[in-house]
């Protein structure tokens, strides 16, 4: 059982939901990325999502586009999310996903990829531009190993694929709330709602959702329906906002720290009026 397993199953012990933040690594420089990693774990966060920077990351808005600019500035490249990872380890045992393009992965090599992430410490990988069918060297290097491959579903999903995805998932399958990018607006809970529930009577893994969350708000009425929350653009506009300051680790973890609150105790709730879009 790796650390992904472990965090659910302790989770699920306790009746609480994972709240799961993604930050680009390198945005704003790779020691600050691990400074928000520490400083994330403090204030409440189960799970971290670290972005690999790539130049045409279809599945990202505006906001992560541009801090994966950021990075790639810096010339930040999949070793160094590893190497930060590594270093990240050494002080931590939360979990680490990479999430990540198939273009940077194919020229890193995928054997030795697999190697380097166990050997740093990495529990997961997402790669939304590879379908399972066309990644059986990642599948089968994941399954013998305690790397998970995370595979994603969205609302456009049909039930026949989503059994699928949810039989070849490690970890948890990750639930696109909404058609688009990151960072679009999420209105109708209802319809989230329906499809969450058909998705978890097809499957015995955990369930994520992610896309669209971007308040305490929004993040305690999802909790209601899934097993863990990911928020990605609302925490990323935050190191924007706030790059120059000395005190940005201290600000994005007093932001995780309410959407933990949020999903751990806030009962789900539907807001009074729907998210407004990001870019």
């Amino acid at each position: 059982m790796n650390r992904i397993d472990q965090t659910f199953q302790r989770l699920r012990a306790k009746k609480e939901k994972a709240l799961i933040p993604y930050i680009m690594a390198g945005d704003p420089y790779l020691e600050r990325t691990e400074e928000l990693v520490v400083a994330m774990e403090q204030a409440g966060a189960d799970i971290i999502e670290l972005g690999v920077p790539f130049s045409d990351p279809i599945a990202d808005g505006p906001v992560i586009q541009r801090a994966g600019l950021r990075a790639l500035k810096w010339k930040t490249a999949l070793k160094d999310v590893l190497r930060l990872a590594a270093d990240i380890r050494k002080k931590s045992e939360i979990p680490l996903v990479l999430m990540t393009y198939y273009n940077p992965v194919l020229k890193f090599g995928v054997e030795k990829l697999f190697k380097e992430a166990e050997a740093c410490g990495v529990d997961g990988l997402i790669i939304p531009d590879l379908p399972p069918e066309e990644g059986q060297t990642v599948l089968d290097r994941s399954r013998r190993t305690g790397l998970d491959w995370i595979l994603l579903a969205a609302p456009t999903t049909p039930s026949g694929r989503l059994r699928f995805l949810s039989g070849q998932t490690q970890g948890f399958l990750y639930y696109v709330s909404l058609t688009g990018i990151t960072g679009a607006s999420l209105s109708d809970y209802s319809d989230v709602k329906n499809r969450l529930s058909a998705v978890r009577r097809m499957t015995d893994k955990q369930v994520a959702v992610g896309f669209g969350v971007s308040t305490p708000d929004q993040a305690a009425t999802l909790a209601g329906m899934a097993d863990g929350v990911i928020v990605g653009s609302a925490i990323v506009r935050l190191i924007e906002q706030h790059m120059e300051d000395p005190d940005l680790p201290a600000v994005v973890a007093e932001f995780v720290k309410q959407l933990k609150r949020a999903v751990t105790g806030g009962r789900a709730r539907r807001p009074s009026k729907p998210i407004a879009a990001h870019s």
